[in-house]
């Protein structure tokens, strides 16, 4: 790949993950991994306040990583792109779900193995 185009690519890349390095904006995202939820429903389960959720989703909206469908005065949100559905499913398997065992950060090469 040419030097030109990996940029253009890798500083996409960096916007979207600076998009979703948000906790609010993260919960809100691992809510929607599988279905398109109310705000009202974000809200209640997340334990956000209405005006910060639709906050967060207006963000992710504005990034195109979420879209919205109006059902009479009823608006739901879901994942919009192939790249937010990719990076969320591998998020949801090891962050999000009831299953997911809680992530040690990573030692760095100052740190020593704890001897057992």
């Amino acid at each position: 790949m040419e030097t030109k185009a990996l940029e253009e690519k890798a500083e996409a890349a960096v916007q979207f993950l600076k998009t979703i390095a948000s906790t609010p904006r993260l919960m809100l995202l691992c809510m929607m991994a599988d279905r398109e939820c109310k705000v009202g429903d974000l809200a209640e389960q997340t334990g956000m306040r209405m005006p910060t959720v639709s906050q967060q989703l207006s963000l992710l909206r504005a990034q195109g990583l979420v879209r919205t469908r109006r059902e009479g005065t009823t608006i739901y949100y879901r994942l919009a792109s192939d790249a937010a559905r990719d990076v969320m499913d591998v998020l949801y398997t090891h962050f999000c779900s009831p299953d997911a065992k809680p992530q040690e950060a990573p030692q760095t090469e100052d740190e020593e193995e704890p001897a057992l």
